[in-house]
């Protein structure tokens, strides 16, 4: 099977929107570059460092849960419009997701 790569970075907006515990943030990458994928509370406090690492080209999915922090505890987000935020070399793109409890 080929490998399809793209011809720029991308940030799609975040599967499903609005969410209740877990949505995906689906993501393309044209060259290599180190990739840096936050979610951000309303104040730009980052709540969640979903990928901080270097990436060959290609489409990829982070998934982002707010029950769960990445060290296992539980966590209890508010209802309410968070961001996230994409950064791959000189690509950055910010979106907005809404979190439904």
């Amino acid at each position: 099977m080929d490998r399809v790569i793209p011809l720029e970075c991308h940030l799609s907006q975040n599967y499903p929107n609005p969410f209740n515990g877990r949505t995906g943030v689906k993501y393309c990458v044209a060259s290599r570059a180190w990739v840096r994928l936050v979610v951000m509370g309303s104040g730009g406090e980052v709540i969640d460092l979903l990928v901080n690492e270097v990436k060959e080209p290609g489409t990829y999915e982070a998934q982002f849960d707010a029950t769960v922090a990445p060290t296992g505890q539980r966590r209890s987000l508010k209802t309410g419009t968070y961001a996230y935020r994409l950064e791959a070399g000189d690509f950055i793109c910010e979106k907005s997701m809404i979190l439904q409890s």
